[in-house]
């Protein structure tokens, strides 16, 4: 009998957790976000996608995968460093999860990934990472010369 509600007890604290877990995940979605698809490089054909939402920081841009319990995001890709490698339609079997998106290259100083955005996204996009302060105006605001 004592077994039995030891085990009862942590199957009630793990539902909870995983219920807490569940909602502030659903709360940090729902504070905004800009609709995207990401996949961590390197991938084969249309495998890796991943719907959720991108969120646009100072010095960086943060992924939360709609169907994660992660309570952080669950890629940061840097600001300082970004480089665009290509942009590209869907391909193949792509086009079972994405339509008009359009598909863009991006490796930062900690790995390489693939974005769909729509038109509008992409723009907004492009324009976050254009309006970027260059390296040298960074190291002056920083107190070096």
């Amino acid at each position: 009998m004592h077994t039995g509600m030891v085990l009862l007890i942590i199957l009630v604290f793990t539902l909870v957790f995983l219920a807490a877990a569940s909602t502030y995940r659903l709360v940090m979605l729902r504070r905004g976000g800009t609709a995207a698809l990401l996949r961590v490089l390197p991938a084969k054909g249309g495998a890796g996608w991943r719907h959720g939402l991108i969120r646009y920081e100072e010095d960086k841009l943060v992924f939360f995968k709609l169907t994660s319990l992660k309570l952080g995001p669950d890629s940061t890709i840097h600001r300082q460093g970004l480089e665009i490698d290509e942009r590209r339609k869907p391909q193949g079997d792509e086009f079972d999860i994405m339509h008009d998106e359009i598909v863009v290259g991006v490796t930062d100083p900690h790995g390489s990934y693939e974005l769909a955005l729509d038109r509008g996204s992409m723009a907004a996009f492009l324009s976050w990472l254009e309006s970027r302060p260059s390296d040298r105006a960074r190291r002056t605001r920083g107190g070096q010369a």
